[in-house]
């Protein structure tokens, strides 16, 4: 049975290059999920993954374990485990609590009167500036992931620090739906510098808008991509528009 589901071919996973470290078939599986070939709503099944990463049916179970309790995987009675999808409620809702939490971090980022905190922002935003242009979408992915983390970190909020692994994983799966419909590194590239701006400028009311509309404007330009265009071939077409789709 195919690791990516039951429609259309099966494109397996690269083998990793040790059979006894659970730790690199999560990477790998993580991997394949970022870059899209395991897609949201696909079957993963423990034999035809572990042929594909070349490793023993326990070590994919482990690892499956690992990505379920991440929220990567999810497991739905009578389907087996597949791999996690936001639908537009889900991603509406883990906009508005990113938001709410991001603006926290930004709001105990602005707290330090010694700028302790915001260089440690403008630390991360230079790491991110070396991967944000990566031919390599998981190393966007990653570059990407690890600059909010890293403002989450700069916080220095416990309870933020406790969070941040749950709105990581739906937020890994929320970036592998946007990188499916777009691909524009230079629109990253500013939304995350306007961030980073609204931070330097020491006014928490624009920290406030700038974060918010990070989060929330993201999603919602997101959920109106995924909408099927009725003027493309097996899209549903709206009255009168029948004779005018074309293929």
């Amino acid at each position: 049975m195919s690791a990516a589901g039951t429609t259309g071919e099966r494109r397996p996973l690269a083998p990793v290059a040790s059979v006894s470290r659970r730790a690199a078939v999560v990477a790998q599986i993580r991997r394949g999920i970022v870059a899209g070939v395991l897609r949201p709503g696909d079957k993963l099944t423990e034999l035809a993954l572990a042929a594909d990463l070349q490793v023993s049916r326990a070590t994919v179970r482990e690892a499956l374990g690992q990505l379920a309790r991440e929220g990567l995987v999810v497991s739905e009675p009578y389907r087996g485990l597949r791999v996690a999808d936001l639908d537009e409620d889900a991603l509406r809702d883990l906009a508005r609590t990113r938001a709410a939490l991001d603006v926290l971090a930004g709001s105990d980022v602005l707290s330090d009167a010694t700028g302790r905190r915001l260089d440690h922002v403008r630390r991360a935003w230079a790491d991110f500036e070396t991967t944000a242009f990566d031919a390599d979408p998981v190393v966007r992915h990653e570059g990407h992931l690890a600059f909010h983390r890293a403002v989450w970190a700069a916080a220095e909020n416990v309870v933020l620090d406790q969070l941040w692994p749950v709105i990581e994983a739906h937020l890994t799966i929320a970036l592998a739906q946007d990188q499916a419909v777009r691909h524009d590194p230079e629109r990253s590239h500013r939304l995350h510098r306007e961030l980073v701006d609204a931070l330097e400028s020491g006014d928490a009311t624009r920290v406030e808008q700038t974060f918010r509309a990070h989060s929330i404007t993201s999603v919602d330009e997101l959920i109106a991509l995924r909408q099927p265009d009725p003027t493309r071939r097996g899209d549903r077409a709206t009255p009168g528009q029948e004779q005018r789709t074309t293929a």
